[in-house]
Order: structure tokens, then C-alpha cells, then sequence
């Protein structure tokens, strides 16, 4: 699973425990983790510069070896990739591709323009951060491994 940052870059305060967390809980159910190249990089609105976010998401869709695409955060400018992305691409090499909030603009957009069904799920920094995912991290797992339709349950 490649995480990137097509929105808000991660903030300080994200730091290194609260990542490792993450990416524990991504291996736990039986995901590698690696990350595009700018999810750190601070600029305006928090987020790295427009090319860096989309050559980041661009190459996560090209690599052969990244099989799910995770966003680091949400955040008010993932719409400025929108008429930037190779969605020729994207139809080529599809992949499981996840956020919520403001990534669902990107979502919309890909499923829209290609037709891969896309995923509002967690970020990145929700996994990292948050303490009662049990839940959440069961769901993920049946939706990115299992062929099966399934009912989400609410959780207790």
C-alpha cells in the first residue's frame, strides 16, 4: 500500500510513533507500506506543491508493485489535481484507491472519469492517531481482501 499526500501534507505533529502505529496496523492486516516521495514536504495550505502531490499520486498508480493507494490526510486543496490527472493512466493500471473527506473529490473524479470503483474509508493519520479502530481496520480488511459482498455493521 503506497500512502501519499494528494491534499495536506503530514504536520509535525504526526510524528514518528504515530506513524510507526500506522504502519503497523497496515502490516497487521497483511499490508507493506510505503509512501510517496512529498508526503512531508509543507507549502500552501499545508499541502506540497501541486506537481509533487500529482507525480506522487501518478506514481503510485504506475508502480506494479503498489497495489492499494491510501491518503496521508484530507484537506481543501486535492481539488487542484483534478484537471492535472492522467486518467488514461489510472484506467491502465487500476488499483484500490481510499480517503474520506475532501479526498472524495478525487474519488468522485476517478470513478467518474475511468470507472474504478473507489473507496471512503480512513487515512493514513487516522490509523496512526486513533485508539479504538478495531472496527474500522475488520472492515478494511474485508474490502480490500475479500471478493465477497459484505454489510458493514455499526460498530458498538
Amino acid at each position: 500500500m503506497r500512502v501519499i499526500a494528494p491534499a495536506e501534507s503530514f504536520s509535525k505533529k504526526f510524528g514518528e510513533s504515530l506513524r510507526r502505529r500506522g504502519i503497523e496496523r497496515l502490516n497487521e492486516l497483511g499490508l507493506e507500506v510505503s509512501f510517496g516521495k512529498y508526503v512531508d514536504e509543507p507549502g500552501p495550505f499545508k499541502s506540497a506543491s501541486r506537481e509533487h502531490r500529482l507525480e506522487d499520486l501518478h506514481e503510485a498508480f504506475e508502480d506494479d508493485a503498489v497495489h492499494a493507494i491510501l491518503s496521508a490526510n484530507g484537506g481543501s486543496s486535492a481539488n487542484q489535481l483534478l484537471k492535472y490527472i492522467d486518467y488514461e493512466l489510472i484506467k491502465k493500471k487500476p488499483k484500490i484507491f481510499c480517503g474520506l473527506s475532501d479526498i472524495t473529490e478525487l474519488t468522485s473524479a476517478i470513478y467518474t472519469k475511468t470507472n474504478l470503483v473507489t473507496y471512503y474509508g480512513p487515512h493514513f493519520t487516522m490509523l496512526g492517531a486513533s485508539d479504538h479502530l478495531g472496527h474500522v481496520l475488520k472492515n478494511m480488511k474485508k474490502m480490500f481482501f475479500s471478493e465477497a459482498a459484505f454489510e458493514v455493521q455499526n460498530s458498538d
